[in-house]
């Protein structure tokens, strides 16, 4: 599957990029590449929001690409809101939340397997804590 980023202005205060199909480890650039075009364009205190709603799959490469809008907003004193997540998406960003990545895992390889683990169970239907 493949990604797609599209972003839409609804003011001069706020941009919502709609992320679609597959954040991983072969569409993080992409998905950087358009962030930085509109992170450059934004102003002291606006906000970026990220709507999830078709995006299927994030590995811990899109992980970082969040962090780093993140990052990029609070330094402008602004805000980088998360929407519209698919169940199994929300699940990995519950995860990270919960337990820092760094203490858990032992290698960026051995936390993308698990975060894909995680997610086909969820979309199969056969959710369970981890």
């Amino acid at each position: 599957m493949s990604f797609s980023v599209r972003s839409e202005s609804s003011s001069p205060q706020r941009v919502t990029l709609h992320l679609q199909g597959r954040l991983d480890a072969m569409t993080f650039g992409e998905f950087d590449e358009a962030a930085v075009g509109v992170l450059q364009q934004m102003a002291t205190g606006s906000t970026v929001v990220l709507d999830l709603s078709s995006l299927d799959y994030i590995s811990s490469a899109g992980l970082r690409s969040v962090a780093k809008i993140r990052k990029a907003m609070r330094a402008r004193s602004g805000y980088a809101l998360l929407v519209n997540p698919q169940p199994q998406v929300r699940k990995v960003f519950d995860i990270v939340k919960a337990v820092p990545v760094s203490d858990v895992f032992s290698s960026v390889t051995e936390l993308d397997n698990y975060l894909d683990r995680i997610q086909r169970q969820i979309v199969d239907g056969d959710e369970e804590d981890n």
